[in-house]
């Protein structure tokens, strides 16, 4: 008889431990793709402050399904670490 309410505890406790490491993790970081990012208003204001003229890039259609760690090494310099460190610290507070 006590084997069901400790184990509906324990499922309890286990919950609530995975409910706070989702809270944890960041909804958007440097491996999400553009153009999810680009699809939350909060995520491309973060763009447009670091990174702007991304969104409005005339290849946006081309590299809008890569992340921002993958296009780096194509922008031409354009994409440092200094801007993807801004942007992955503004993306951690959204």
């Amino acid at each position: 008889m006590l084997a069901a309410p400790v184990q509906a505890q324990a499922s309890a406790g286990t919950s609530q431990a995975q409910g706070r490491d989702q809270a944890r993790t960041p909804a958007f970081t440097l491996d999400t793709p553009i153009e999810r990012l680009v699809a939350d208003p909060r995520a491309r204001a973060v763009l447009n402050r670091e990174l702007p003229g991304l969104t409005t890039h005339d290849r946006y259609d081309q590299f809008k399904g890569m992340s921002l760690k993958a296009l780096k090494p194509f922008s031409g310099g354009l994409i440092t670490d200094a801007r993807l460190e801004a942007v992955r610290r503004g993306l951690a507070e959204l």
